[in-house]
C-alpha cells in the first residue's frame, strides 16, 4: 500500500527537470536563479506534493541538467542557456573582408614586402656574423706589452671604489 502512495505522489507533480526549467523561467531573473530561489518557488507553486527528500533529489537534479548542458552554472546561480546565442568577437581587431574573386585567379598583394627575403645560405657573408654587442677588446695584445698607442699607468694600483676622503690635519701636514 505504501507503493500505491509514492506513485500516487510522483504523478501529482511534473519531473524534476520540467520542474527547474519553469521555476527559473518564472523567476526570470538576468543573471539566473540560486538553488534556494529554485526550491522556493517549485515549493511554492506545488506545496505538499512534494517528497520528503525533495532537496537531495533537486540537487541531484540540477548537476545533472548543469552537466548535460541544459543549465548553465554562473556565480553560483543556473540559468538556461541562449537559444540563438551571439558569436563571441575575438580580441583585437576584426579582419578586413575579403573582395569576392572569379575562381581560378590568384589573389595579388597591393604592393611588393619592403624587406627582401632573408638568404638562408649558411656560406654567406652574414652567416659568420655573431649577433649581440661585441666583445671587449682587451688593452694587450695578449703577452704583457701593452697595445700601440696605450700608455703604461705609473704609480700604485688604485682599488675598487671611491678613494677615501682624506682628513684636514692630514692635508696640513703633508703641505708643509
Amino acid at each position: 500500500m505504501a507503493a500505491v502512495q509514492d506513485e500516487s505522489k510522483s504523478a501529482s507533480h511534473p519531473l524534476y527537470p520540467d520542474m527547474i526549467l519553469a521555476a527559473i523561467t518564472d523567476l526570470g531573473e538576468k543573471d539566473g536563479s540560486s538553488k534556494l530561489a529554485i526550491s522556493k518557488q517549485i515549493e511554492a507553486t506545488y506545496g505538499n506534493r512534494l517528497p520528503a527528500d525533495h532537496s537531495a533529489i533537486l540537487s541531484d537534479t540540477l548537476a545533472k541538467l548543469k552537466d548535460s548542458g541544459k543549465l548553465l552554472f554562473v556565480k553560483n546561480n543556473y540559468l538556461q542557456p541562449d537559444a540563438d546565442p551571439q558569436p563571441r568577437r575575438g580580441r583585437g581587431r576584426p579582419p578586413k573582408s575579403r573582395p569576392d574573386l572569379p575562381e581560378g585567379a590568384a589573389l595579388q598583394s597591393p604592393k611588393p614586402r619592403s624587406l627582401p627575403a632573408k638568404n638562408k645560405d649558411p656560406s654567406s657573408a652574414s652567416a659568420g656574423k655573431k649577433r649581440g654587442r661585441p666583445p671587449k677588446n682587451s688593452k694587450t695584445n695578449g703577452d704583457s706589452v701593452p697595445a700601440a698607442g696605450v700608455a703604461k699607468p705609473t704609480g700604485p694600483k688604485r682599488g675598487r671604489g671611491r678613494p677615501p676622503k682624506v682628513s684636514s690635519s692630514a692635508a696640513e701636514e703633508s703641505s708643509e
